[in-house]
C-alpha cells in the first residue's frame, strides 16, 4: 500500500505537466498582441489546441491496451516537451502552429492515459476524490503560466531576451523532470483481457451515460477554455486596461480553479457527489451572469472566481461517472471522455465569431450554453 501510494507521487507531477496545456489562453493574447490578430483568428490557437483530441483520444486508449498507461504517458510527455522546445526559438505564426498542435497531441495522450493510470492505484468511491486532487495539481501549472509570461513580458523574471516566451522554458524544464521521474517508477497495470477495435470503442457511445458525459466534458472544458482566453478581453473591453494589466483575470480563474479542486477533493469525501455538483453548477451560473453585465472590475473579479470554482470539480466528477459505469472498458471509455475535451475547439471559434460580432458578451453567452447542458446532467449523477 505504500509503496502504491508512493507511486502517486510521479503521476501527481504528470497532472502538473497536463497543465501545460493552459497556457494556450495567455499565449495566444499575447501572440494576438504581438502578431495584430482578430479575435476569431487568435482564438484559433487554442481551437488548435484541442481539436487534437477529437483525432487522438480514441486511438490513444487502443494504444494504452497495446502498449501500456504508463508508456502512454511518457509519450505523451515526450511530444509535449518537443512542443514547448520550438517557441524557444521563433515565434512566428506558424511555428506557433505547430507548437500548439503538438501540445494539443501531447495533452491528448496524456489526459486518455493519465486518469486511467491513476485508477490501477485508487480503486471505488476514492476515484473522483483523487482526480480531483490531481486537478487541483494540474490547476496550479494553469494559474502560474499568466504570472509567468506576465513577469517575462514586463522583465521582472531573467528572460535571456525571450519575453513572455520563457514560460516555456520554465515548464520545460518541469516536464523533463516530470519524465524522468515516472520513468524510474515501477507501477503494476491490470491485464487486458481483450483489445478492442475504433469501431468498438465508438459504439460505447450509444450508451446514454458514456454519450451525455462525452457531451458534458465538452461544455466543461469550453467553458474553461473560453474563460481562461476570455476573461481578460471582457476587462480590457469594459475598462479600457491593457493586457499586463487583464492578464490577472486567467490567473484568478485559475486560482479558484485550484482551491476548488483542493477543496473538493475533501468536499466528495463527505458529501453527496450531486449536491457538490448542484453547488458547482449554481456558481457557474451566477457568475455568467456577472460576466454578461457587469462594469464593475470588483464584480467581473468575483464572477471569474465563480466560474473557476465552480468549474473545478465537474471534469473529475463526470470522467468518473462514465469511467465507473463500464468499469470493463477503462482504456476505451477514457479515449471517449478525452475525446470530448474538444470542445476546447468548438466554443472557442463560437466564441471568436459571436465576440466579433457583439462584443466579449457573445462568448460569454456561449459559455452559458455549456452552463445550461451541465445544469440537465445534474439527474444523472448517481451518488
Amino acid at each position: 500500500m505504500n509503496s502504491k501510494k508512493l507511486s502517486l507521487i510521479p503521476l501527481m507531477l504528470c497532472f502538473f505537466a497536463m497543465g501545460f496545456v493552459d497556457l494556450v489562453g495567455i499565449a495566444s493574447n499575447y501572440l494576438k498582441e504581438n502578431l495584430h490578430l482578430s479575435d476569431s483568428l487568435a482564438n484559433v490557437f487554442p481551437s488548435l489546441v484541442f481539436f487534437w483530441f477529437l483525432i487522438c483520444s480514441v486511438p490513444t486508449g487502443m494504444l494504452m491496451n497495446k502498449i501500456g498507461r504508463k508508456k502512454t504517458v511518457l509519450l505523451s510527455l515526450v511530444v509535449t516537451l518537443v512542443s514547448l522546445l520550438l517557441p524557444i526559438f521563433h515565434n512566428g505564426f506558424g511555428i506557433m502552429l505547430v507548437s500548439f498542435s503538438l501540445l494539443g497531441i501531447g495533452n491528448a495522450l496524456m489526459q486518455t492515459s493519465l486518469n486511467p493510470l491513476v485508477s490501477t492505484i485508487i480503486k471505488g468511491n476514492h476515484l473522483a476524490s483523487t482526480l480531483t486532487f490531481g486537478q487541483f495539481i494540474k490547476a496550479i501549472a494553469s494559474f502560474l503560466a499568466p504570472y509567468l509570461a506576465m513577469w517575462g513580458a514586463m522583465g521582472i523574471l531573467p528572460t535571456f531576451e525571450l519575453g513572455w516566451r520563457i514560460l516555456f522554458v520554465i515548464y520545460l524544464v518541469v516536464g523533463i523532470f516530470a519524465t524522468l521521474l515516472l520513468a524510474g517508477t515501477p507501477i503494476e497495470e491490470e491485464p487486458v483481457e481483450s483489445a478492442s477495435s475504433l469501431g468498438d470503442c465508438l459504439k460505447l457511445l450509444g450508451k446514454p451515460i458514456v454519450l451525455i458525459s462525452f457531451i458534458g466534458i465538452m461544455c466543461h472544458v469550453g467553458i474553461d477554455v473560453g474563460t481562461n482566453t476570455t476573461a481578460p478581453k471582457i476587462l480590457m473591453e469594459r475598462l479600457g486596461w491593457t493586457l499586463n494589466e487583464a492578464a490577472f483575470a486567467t490567473s484568478l480563474y485559475f486560482i479558484f480553479r485550484t482551491i476548488g479542486c483542493l477543496t473538493g477533493s475533501f468536499f466528495l469525501r463527505v458529501m453527496k457527489t450531486r449536491h457538490f455538483f448542484i453547488i458547482s453548477i449554481l456558481l457557474m451560473a451566477l457568475g455568467m451572469i456577472g460576466l454578461m453585465v457587469s462594469q464593475n472590475n470588483i464584480v467581473l473579479y468575483i464572477a471569474i472566481a465563480m466560474v473557476g470554482y465552480g468549474n473545478s470539480n465537474v471534469f473529475p466528477i463526470i470522467f468518473s461517472q462514465a469511467l465507473l459505469s463500464i468499469p470493463e472498458k477503462k482504456n476505451e471509455v477514457s479515449g471517449l471522455m478525452i475525446m470530448g475535451l474538444f470542445g476546447g475547439t468548438v466554443f472557442p471559434l463560437l466564441m471568436g465569431f459571436a465576440a466579433d460580432a457583439i462584443g466579449q458578451i457573445g462568448a460569454v453567452i456561449v459559455m452559458a450554453i455549456g452552463v445550461a447542458y451541465l445544469a440537465a446532467y445534474i439527474r444523472k449523477i448517481n451518488a
